[in-house]
């Protein structure tokens, strides 16, 4: 499946894209605080929008690891007023938005965002399923276990590569069963793995592709690789770039990053030396 649908414009993930994050929580691990005010949070997206994302991905809810835990009013109150100004700023802008929430995603979905990227695969609120269903919006299915809260508690996986590809294939049969067409896959570097896992899963991506979807690859400035080199997330781009040129390689269709030009680049080299 080469082909997703947002809001009526055909998606073509034959040539990876890349989607910008914009994290208007206060803690976020590289950017936390930087894009709560909306007049810097508009000139962030003009500027990735113009390096070449495809997708604008915005968070209201922190998921790094131990992240303090927030109620949906306040995920709403910080994430509404910025769809709606990205929106009326930037009609043609494909946002998707990272929520586990069903009451935010049917918000922001019925304010001009067109996919939804859940951290918790349906697991962290039962009605999100169905929710998507309704919408016929992309779904980024993603694999973790437990909560940000605990998730690093429990890293011991009988096979890491096949559990995660069995976890999947449930939740595809959920969703399909509801109709949902559009699911991409994030094996969720960085949820619930330790430092090691994550470069497993990296290293054997490509069997994702067993199960015809789409995959995306977040791999931006993660402690798998700023811990590896003990270097702090803000020097990590030149890690970020070769992670991601493995991903694409291993089969990513979407990057997901803080700097989009960067992104770019890597996949237009990937691109030239496959050609």
């Amino acid at each position: 499946m080469s082909h997703i649908n947002c809001k009526g414009t055909l998606i073509d993930l034959s040539s990876p894209k890349v989607m910008g994050i914009l994290n208007i929580t206060p803690d976020s691990f590289y950017d936390g605080g930087k894009y709560k005010d909306i007049s810097i949070a508009v000139s962030q997206v003009e500027k990735m929008l113009l390096e070449g994302a495809t997708f604008i991905d915005i968070g209201a809810y922190s998921s790094r690891p131990n992240a303090s835990h927030i109620g949906e009013d306040e995920e709403l109150q910080r994430i509404l007023p910025i769809v709606k100004t990205l929106v009326e700023e930037f009609p043609e802008i494909l946002i998707s938005i990272d929520t586990f929430r069903s009451k935010v995603a049917k918000e922001c979905i019925t304010s001009g965002a067109c996919m939804i990227n859940d951290i918790s695969g349906g697991s962290m609120d039962p009605m999100l399923f169905s929710t998507v269903a309704e919408l016929q919006v992309p779904y980024i299915l993603m694999h973790m276990r437990g909560t940000p809260q605990n998730m690093q508690n429990n890293t011991h996986y009988d096979n890491l590569v096949k559990d995660i590809i069995f976890y999947f294939s449930e939740k595809v049969q959920q969703l399909r069963a509801l109709q949902v067409n559009d699911i991409i896959l994030d094996v969720g570097f960085g949820f619930g793995k330790s430092l090691e896992q994550n470069y497993e899963l990296l290293q054997n991506l490509h069997l994702f592709k067993a199960l015809e979807l789409p995959i995306l690859a977040g791999l931006s400035r993660k402690s798998m690789l700023y811990k590896l080199l003990d270097i702090t997330p803000k020097e990590a781009l030149n890690a970020t770039t070769v992670a991601n040129t493995i991903a694409i390689f291993n089969g990513a269709s979407i990057l997901r990053v803080h700097d989009v030009k960067e992104a770019i680049e890597t996949i237009k080299i990937v691109e030239a030396s496959r050609n």
